[in-house]
C-alpha cells in the first residue's frame, strides 16, 4: 500500500447533503489535508432510477460552500460497471466465485420454509462446487465463493476490532443474471483502482466491512483501514431526522452560519481535542485523528452551533466578514448591498459581530446601516416613540447639530438633554434607538450616530420627532 493518504467521500445522488454526510466529507477532507494526503470525490449512482442531475448538483454545491475541495474530477461509479463486471468475471474464472442459477423463487421457498422451522435463512447455494458439466443452459448470477470457517476480523481505527464469524456471512452476488454489479463489488472495485488508503464512513456501514474485505481479500488486494464513524442523533437521543429541524447542509448555510463555523461545529459533532471547542482550519487539519472520535453517537446541539458561530463571526476580520456576507445575500436570494449601504456596514463591522450569531442575526443588528429613509420601524419602536419622546428628540437635534461628532461630545449633549427631562440616559436611548434604527434593540447610540454621521443621524432624528415614518 503507498505512503500517500487518500481518502474519499461517496455519496448517492438521490438527494440532498444532508449534515451526516456532510461531517463525514469533513472526516475524510481533514484527515487527507492533514497528512498533505489526497481527498476523492466519487458520485455513487448505480441506482439509475433514483439518481438525479439535481441531486449531484446539490452534492456539489453543499461541499463548495463548506469548502471541501476534492483532487481530481468526480468518478461516477454507474460509468465504470464494465470494470466492476471484469473483476467479477476475473473471480470466476481465479475460483474465487462461482455461477449460480439458483431461482429467486427457489431462494424465496428456501428462506420461507427456514423461517417456518427456526433455522437459518442464510441462503447456502447447491451451485458452490457444482461440476460445470452439470450447468444448465439459464440465467445464473456469479456469487463470491466466501470463506465458510473461521471468522473475519475488521480492524477499525474508531471501534477497533469486531469480529464477524464467517458462518454469519452469505456467498453474495457479485453480478447480478443481467450482467449489472451489484453495489458491494463497485465499492470495493472503485476503491482499490482510486487507490483509497483510509475508509471512513458512517458505522451503519460497519457489517459492510466484513463482506468487502472477503472480495479484496480474494483479489489479493491491499484491505484499506477502516474508520467507521457513528451517526448523529438529535437531541433526544434519536436518529436524526427533519423533525428535530433542518437536515440539509443548506438550510444550515440559509439560515446564516459561516462555512468555517459549519466546519468548526461537525469536526466537533463526535470528535474531540481535550476541551477545546473553537479552532481555526489549519489546527483542525493538523489535529484531527481517527483516534479523537468517539464511539458513542453524537448529539445535535444548536446551542452550541450558535456559540460556536458568534465566536467565530467575532473573530473574523471585518473586509473579510463583509466579503462573506455579500457572498450570503447573494446565495439565499437577498438584494445586494448598494455602495452606501456596504461602506456603513464596514464601518459598522466592529460594533455589530461581538453579538451576532449567525448572518442573519448580524444583519438583523446591522439595520441601521441598511434602512433607507423613511426609516420604518418595528412594533416596538413605533411605541417608544410617544409623544413625550418626539418632544425631546425635537429638542435634542439643534444641540447635536452644533456638537463636536465625537463619541464624548455626542454623549454628553444627550445626557444633558435626558437630565433637563428629569430622565436618565437610558431611558433617552430608546427612543434615538427607535429613531436611528426603527428598533429598540441596535449597537449603543453613539455607535450608530459615528457610522451614519452628522448629517444622517440628524435627518433620522428629525423624521421621528416629527411624526414621520
Amino acid at each position: 500500500m503507498t505512503d500517500e493518504v487518500v481518502t474519499r467521500f461517496a455519496p448517492s445522488p438521490t438527494g440532498f447533503l444532508h449534515i451526516g454526510g456532510a461531517r463525514t466529507a469533513l472526516f475524510n477532507w481533514l484527515f487527507a489535508c492533514g497528512r498533505g494526503g489526497r481527498f476523492l470525490l466519487r458520485i455513487e449512482d448505480t441506482d439509475r432510477a433514483r439518481s438525479t442531475p439535481e441531486a449531484t448538483r446539490a452534492i456539489l454545491d453543499g461541499m463548495a460552500w463548506l469548502g471541501l475541495d476534492h483532487d481530481g474530477e468526480a468518478v461516477s461509479q454507474a460509468a465504470r460497471a464494465e470494470r466492476h463486471a471484469e473483476v467479477a468475471q476475473q473471480m470466476l474464472a481465479e475460483g474465487a466465485a462461482y455461477k449460480c442459477f439458483a431461482t429467486q423463487e427457489e431462494i424465496d421457498a428456501f428462506r420461507e420454509a427456514a423461517r417456518a422451522e427456526g433455522r437459518s435463512t442464510l441462503y447456502r447455494s447447491p451451485w458452490r462446487d457444482a461440476d460445470p458439466a452439470t450447468h444448465p443452459d439459464a440465467a445464473y448470477v456469479i456469487r463470491l465463493k466466501a470463506p465458510r470457517e473461521g471468522a473475519t476480523v475488521i480492524e477499525d481505527a474508531v471501534q477497533g476490532p469486531v469480529t464477524i464469524g464467517n458462518d454469519q456471512l452469505d456467498d453474495m452476488v457479485l453480478l447480478r443474471s443481467d450482467g449489472t454489479p451489484v453495489y458491494m463489488l463497485a465499492v470495493v472495485v472503485d476503491d482499490h483502482d482510486m487507490g483509497v488508503t483510509h475508509v471512513i464512513r458512517g458505522d451503519d456501514h460497519l457489517n459492510n466491512a466484513a463482506r468487502q474485505m472477503q472480495i479484496y481479500r480474494a483479489m489479493g488486494w491491499d484491505v484499506p483501514v477502516w474508520g467507521h464513524i457513528p451517526l448523529i442523533h438529535g437531541p433526544d437521543g434519536k436518529k436524526l431526522s427533519k423533525r428535530h429541524g433542518a437536515v440539509s447542509l443548506t438550510e444550515y448555510r440559509d439560515m446564516g452560519y459561516p462555512a468555517a463555523a459549519m466546519r468548526n461545529y461537525l469536526a466537533r459533532l463526535g470528535w474531540s481535542h481535550g476541551d477545546t471547542e473553537v479552532f481555526s482550519d489549519a489546527e483542525l487539519r493538523a489535529l484531527f485523528s481517527l483516534e479523537g472520535i468517539n464511539k458513542a453517537p453524537a448529539r445535535l446541539d444548536m446551542k452550541k452551533l450558535d456559540s460556536i458561530s458568534g465566536r467565530h463571526i467575532a473573530a473574523m476580520d471585518d473586509a473579510a466578514l463583509l466579503a462573506e456576507l455579500e457572498g450570503f445575500l447573494d446565495v439565499t436570494g437577498r438584494a445586494p448591498l448598494s455602495a452606501v449601504q456596504r461602506t456603513r456596514l464596514a464601518a459598522a463591522m466592529p460594533h455589530l459581530k461581538e453579538r451576532a450569531k449567525t448572518f442573519i442575526d448580524l444583519l438583523e443588528k446591522a439595520n441601521f446601516a441598511l434602512a433607507e429613509r423613511p426609516v420604518a420601524r418595528d412594533e416596538k419602536a413605533d411605541k417608544a416613540l410617544d409623544a413625550v419622546s418626539r418632544r425631546i428628540l425635537s429638542e435634542l437635534t439643534p444641540q447635536l447639530r452644533n456638537a463636536s461628532w465625537t463619541r464624548d461630545a455626542l454623549e454628553a449633549v444627550a445626557t444633558r438633554a435626558a437630565e433637563e427631562n428629569g430622565l436618565k440616559f437610558g431611558k433617552l436611548a430608546g427612543p434615538m434607538r427607535a429613531a436611528l434604527a426603527g428598533r429598540t434593540v441596535s449597537p449603543s447610540v453613539f455607535d450608530m450616530m459615528l457610522v451614519l454621521g452628522r448629517d444622517e443621524s440628524l435627518a433620522r432624528l428629525e423624521e421621528a420627532a416629527a411624526g414621520g415614518e
